[in-house]
């Protein structure tokens, strides 16, 4: 199993202290410095790969939410707050997990294990082939927002373009990392790093409104 280079982003050594600990004891982690403040990170990030930062958020000098808006290319990022109201906002980031404080080994674990997975699926799947206006159009996972049903269709909305393919939701989703994707509604797939914000039954992305099911809302709001 490859090794996950880390950086531990926290003002309080005592916290610091007990996320290397909690690295020390899992295999593929490997901790290549323990930061007091984000600006000092970005030292260890110019001069190293770094796979998964753990980031707190409340932090002299610049807050852990506005350091990770001044990156152009993030790693990924488990965030470890005391503060519940930031989460949403920090999904938006490349954010893979929130762990509220104190944590526990076992939430702990369940995260890194996610990220794990994440990062597999993100090597070796990162681009799809959709056939479109009698071609095949190349397109980046990551590049995706949302996706849409419509009869025998499904309209893909990414980053860049809107795309029309004919195959079933479901043939889409099973293409799909399944820890990156949720269904919100029997019509519609979204990537879960790309929302802004859950109001009500809809989950907002930039501008778009998608609508959540009733029968499926509480598992939307669990997988967050």
């Amino acid at each position: 199993m490859k090794q996950l280079n880390c950086l531990i982003i926290d003002d309080q050594p005592i916290a610091r202290a007990g996320i290397a600990d909690y690295c020390n004891e899992i295999s593929f982690l490997h901790v290549i410095a323990l930061c007091k403040n984000a600006l000092q990170a970005n030292h260890y990030l110019e001069k190293n790969h770094i796979d998964l930062i753990f980031l707190d958020i409340n932090m002299p000098l610049l807050s852990g939410i506005d350091w990770l808006k001044s990156l152009k290319k993030p790693p990924s990022v488990i965030m470890t707050t005391a503060y519940e109201e930031y989460a949403l906002e920090s999904f938006s980031y490349n954010v893979l997990d929130y762990l509220i404080k104190p944590i526990s080994f076992n939430r702990f674990l369940k995260a890194v294990h996610k990220v794990n997975n994440y990062l597999l699926h993100k090597s070796e799947n990162d681009v799809l082939f959709l056939k479109s206006e009698k071609q095949l159009k190349k397109v980046d996972i990551n590049d995706i927002l949302f996706a849409q049903a419509l009869q025998n269709y499904i309209k893909v909305i990414t980053q860049k373009e809107t795309i029309i393919t004919q195959m079933s939701l479901k043939s889409f989703k099973d293409q799909l990392p399944q820890d990156h994707f949720i269904q919100t509604h029997k019509s519609y797939i979204v990537s879960k790093y790309k929302v802004d914000a859950i109001v009500e039954n809809q989950i907002i992305i930039g501008d778009y409104e998608i609508p959540i099911s009733v029968r499926l809302k509480k598992g939307v709001l669990n997988s967050f």
